[in-house]
């Protein structure tokens, strides 16, 4: 068995504001001459769980201050959109995308 290597999901564990921690998968990382980026989706100990719906993938920017590591939101849009774009064609081979605009997030969050 010693040339057998045992792979896991590549988790993180980020705090809110508010101390509340929320474990992610992070499924692909991108670097580019002005940032770095991650894409993730919501971390279930559960491995049927994700056969139950779509996952939201989530993408942040990566940022390095004092040595410690943040993730935070792209507030530019083109920013975001470069990135996004760049994500779904490297992920496409892997998952199934649906993109939605604003309006069907706010129909969606509306129904829950």
């Amino acid at each position: 068995m010693p040339d057998e290597m045992e792979f896991g999901a590549d988790l993180v564990t980020v705090s809110d504001e508010n101390g509340q921690d929320f474990t992610f998968e992070i499924l692909d990382r991108i670097e580019d001459d002005k940032a770095r980026y991650v894409a993730m989706v919501p971390y279930d100990e559960d491995p049927t769980a994700i056969l139950d719906g779509p996952q939201e993938l989530i993408i942040l920017r990566v940022n390095e201050e004092d040595g410690e590591t943040y993730l935070e939101p792209i507030e530019d849009e083109a920013e975001f959109a470069r990135v996004a774009e760049a994500f779904e064609q490297r992920l496409t081979e892997e998952y199934e995308f649906e993109i939605l605009d604003d309006e069907e997030l706010l129909d969606e969050d509306v129904e829950e």
